[in-house]
């Protein structure tokens, strides 16, 4: 899912990456007893449910929207469709869902009214009058856009910085795992008024995955922690918000919204009606007070299968069609002494393959998502040398083999996929400080 430089009349998109390769059954087995055991395992000590979250009003899917059982860290997100699948201990008391999206009202729901296969959510706008002194409504929304971006060099981090962060990329067949991916990176910040990029150096990693799922093809996500990085649409604007490619959009202020006590503008982008390439859609979330991007949500306008195909899929098999169905990015900035750097990410694929010859098309999703557990200024540590550095077409699934340490992860060597990447980061920063 790494942004590639494609180059599609004057514009310049970021882009996904899938690589595909043919496998023999014989691989599968050790992974597959391992899956099974889980699946098992869930089928006995675990209640399931499905939904999906939309807006109250226009009922239109909330993508990445937060669900999160109170007081636990059980925790999922809704796909590009607004849909979720949670599943809960059976032992778990009766405690409420907290349902979170940005620019909406909290919601909370008791567990005891979820359904096992239809649970809708409907979350309500949150909409702040804009205070009286010194702040209006911007009149042009465009002229908004630019501005945030040209003030990256003094809202944003402008020292070079290292940072600790934590990885996960997922490959589901529908609603099963095939493949799950953990990694701890070190990424070496350089400065947002820098043209240059930031490097990556791999630190722990772990894998666990069962090819007996995939219609005999290894399927892998190309990029690794790269794919949630370029989302950082603040360092990489050439991925989406070029001085070119801005007038190919419509801007709009959608409302005003408090977000962590922060009066908050919502942008609405899209793409011009005229413009037939494929660009994006989303929400800006830019602070009223100091012009900085606080988060942006955003997804890929899908409308040639067979371009967006030749853009996103590598390798494949001569008897299918590969084709994307949703892509859609999350960048979240935080805030420290004034100034804001990056936080979270993650980014989202589904995509079919059609089958000649077969009555069936597969329908897979991958998924992946980074957070920033620990940062300080880099004053005094070098970049690590090329050789030592993750390349941005990096397999982590490959590359994981040789950075496995089961006496790090400790006994949370089993991935577990349906715990929240905030569970999972309190576990890897106490296995930090271990190690150190």
């Amino acid at each position: 899912m790494i942004p590639n430089r494609i180059k599609i009349g004057p514009r310049i998109l970021a882009l996904c990456v899938l690589f595909f390769m043919v496998t023999g059954i014989s691989e599968t087995i050790k992974a597959s007893s391992l899956f099974q055991e889980q699946n098992n395992q869930e089928q006995t000590s675990f209640s399931q449910y499905k939904g999906e979250v939309r807006d109250s009003e226009t009922k239109k899917p909330l993508i990445f929207a937060t669900l999160t059982v109170e007081g636990t860290n059980i925790s999922t997100v809704t796909n590009t469709e607004g849909s979720f699948v949670l599943k809960i201990p059976k032992d778990t008391p009766n405690k409420n869902l907290l349902v979170s999206f940005l620019g909406y009202k909290f919601k909370s729901v008791s567990l005891t009214a979820l359904k096992e296969n239809n649970t809708i959510i409907l979350m309500d706008v949150s909409v702040t009058e804009l205070p009286e002194v010194n702040i209006s409504v911007p009149k042009d929304a465009r002229t908004l856009v630019k501005e945030t971006m040209r003030k990256k060099g003094q809202n944003y981090f402008s020292d070079p910085t290292v940072m600790t962060a934590f990885y996960r990329e997922t490959i589901k067949k529908r609603r099963k795992n095939v493949s799950l991916s953990e990694a701890v990176v070190t990424i070496f910040k350089t400065p947002y008024t820098s043209s240059r990029r930031d490097a990556v150096q791999l630190y722990k990693a772990r894998k666990s995955t069962d090819y007996s799922k995939l219609d005999t093809l290894v399927l892998k996500l190309q990029g690794g922690p790269f794919n949630a990085l370029y989302v950082d649409v603040i360092k990489y604007p050439e991925y989406i918000f070029t001085e070119e490619a801005m007038n190919d959009y419509n801007f709009s202020i959608d409302r005003s919204t408090r977000i962590n006590d922060r009066l908050i503008f919502v942008v609405n982008f899209s793409q011009r009606d005229e413009i037939r390439d494929p660009l994006y859609e989303g929400k800006l979330f830019i602070d009223v007070e100091k012009k900085v991007l606080t988060s942006a949500i955003y997804s890929l306008n899908i409308t040639d299968r067979t371009l967006a195909s030749r853009l996103f899929v590598r390798k494949k098999p001569k008897n299918a069609n590969v084709y994307p169905t949703q892509v859609a990015y999350r960048v979240d900035y935080r805030e420290k002494n004034g100034k804001w750097y990056y936080g979270y990410s993650n980014a989202l694929l589904e995509f079919k393959i059609d089958w000649d010859k077969k009555l069936f098309n597969s329908v897979y999703s991958m998924t992946c998502e980074m957070a920033v557990t620990d940062w300080e200024k880099n004053i005094t540590t070098k970049e690590p040398k090329f050789k030592d550095r993750l390349k941005s077409t990096v397999i982590l699934v490959d590359e994981a083999i040789g950075f496995s340490d089961p006496d790090f992860w400790g006994q949370y060597n089993i991935i577990e996929p349906e715990k929240s990447i905030e569970s999972a980061i309190k576990k890897i920063q106490r296995q930090l400080k271990k190690a150190q």
